[in-house]
């Protein structure tokens, strides 16, 4: 189970896509400032995803929104984000900052590490988890996974090397791939409950 919910977050995560996009960001950079940069966003990233995961249920009970109608509506915005990486669109040019100079938050937590499909998704766990057991097991998958993209980032000057550019475009589109199949899956599963008037 937690290997599964670890596979899932991974790919939700566009990590090869992530991945593409720091180095990018930090061509030119020292070896220890990238490395500085690659912890800080890790960090914004478990709180961010954690936030979503833990608090999600408060949300829809508040807004009023049905998990299956959000199922749908999610599983669109993933689906045009995996259509979006495999098209090899939205990776920038050069380096971009928020106000402060640090990019760890903005733009490489929100919104290329947890756009609007991850967001999606990982409502609908926190919402629709079963029992406080399940809930332990998807936050344990989730802290895996982000601490898997944290390695990526850190080792990124290593990777770069092994992989070259040509090869971290090819994961990245794989993983448009795998959240195309993904938004199908959650889509369908949406539509199926309501027409079986489900919640």
């Amino acid at each position: 189970m937690v290997i599964g919910v670890f596979v899932k977050i991974f790919f939700l995560l566009t990590p090869f896509f992530v991945l593409s996009v720091y180095v990018t960001l930090t061509r030119g950079e020292e070896h220890m400032t990238r490395r500085k940069l690659a912890v800080r966003t890790t960090v914004a990233v478990l709180v961010i995803v954690m936030i979503l995961y833990l608090f999600g249920e408060a949300i829809f009970r508040y807004l009023g929104i049905t998990l299956d109608a959000f199922r749908i509506g999610s599983g669109i915005v993933l689906l045009l984000s995996g259509i979006e990486v495999v098209r090899g669109t939205g990776i920038p040019a050069g380096r971009q900052s928020n106000d402060d100079g640090d990019i760890a938050v903005v733009p490489l937590a929100i919104p290329y590490t947890v756009g609007p499909g991850t967001v999606g998704t990982l409502l609908l766990m926190g919402a629709g988890a079963p029992s406080t057991e399940v809930k332990i097991t998807e936050i344990l998958g989730i802290i895996f996974a982000v601490g898997a993209l944290g390695l990526l980032l850190f080792y990124s000057d290593t990777l770069e090397k092994v992989l070259k550019r040509k090869g971290l475009n090819i994961l990245s589109k794989l993983t448009g791939l795998y959240l195309a199949a993904l938004a199908s899956q959650i889509i369908f599963e949406g539509i199926k409950n309501i027409m079986q008037g489900g919640s």
